[in-house]
């Protein structure tokens, strides 16, 4: 991700498409308003690069819910697929760097840590999975506990036969169809 800040003509566009993707699925975020979401992101200059670096690379970020405690609004990729931007990476550096043969590119947790974002975790997958279908045809890495990564594994979870699945595989696989979806509060 770059370090620079959005240009005016970034911010108005990426703002305009929040809102609109916002006005589209009240589904995701019934009680919520746009005006006070929409100060939170001129006044968070950083949080909107993120959101705008969500959007890029195809998570299609939405509003999905508010922590009352903490006073953040909270963006998950939405994008019907596992984003198109983020796919083929292996779980975590570790992994990209055990890799002997046909390395990818790069690794979920970097990419996203450089998007200043992070994975979603298995609650919120599956908390994504109550608000529509997702990954119906691909699959999204999920943060791993330390347990199951120090053995090589990771995990990803994907929707089929109307049905959330949490599967495992080694952290160092990736695959066309196998992303990561991520996580903004604000």
């Amino acid at each position: 991700m770059s370090n620079m800040k959005l240009t005016s003509i970034e911010n108005t566009t990426i703002l305009d498409i929040l809102k609109a993707r916002f006005n589209q699925n009240m589904e995701r975020h019934k009680d919520l308003g746009w005006n006070s979401i929409e100060k939170k992101l001129k006044d968070n200059p950083s949080k909107l690069r993120s959101l705008n670096e969500m959007e890029q690379s195809g998570g299609e970020p939405d509003v999905v819910d508010f922590d009352l405690d903490k006073g953040e609004y909270i963006f998950f990729d939405c994008s019907a697929e596992s984003p198109t931007g983020r796919r083929s990476v292996c779980y975590d550096r570790e992994a990209l760097e055990s890799r002997k043969k046909f390395k990818p590119s790069n690794n979920a947790i970097d990419l996203a840590a450089a998007m200043g974002v992070e994975i979603l975790n298995e609650d919120q997958y599956r908390y994504l999975q109550k608000l529509g279908k997702f990954d119906a045809k691909t699959s999204s890495w999920i943060q791993t506990p330390s347990a199951i990564r120090k053995l090589g594994g990771a995990l990803f979870g994907d929707y089929r036969y109307d049905h959330v699945f949490i599967y495992h595989n080694g952290a160092d696989s990736y695959y066309a169809a196998r992303g990561f979806r991520c996580s903004l509060r604000i």
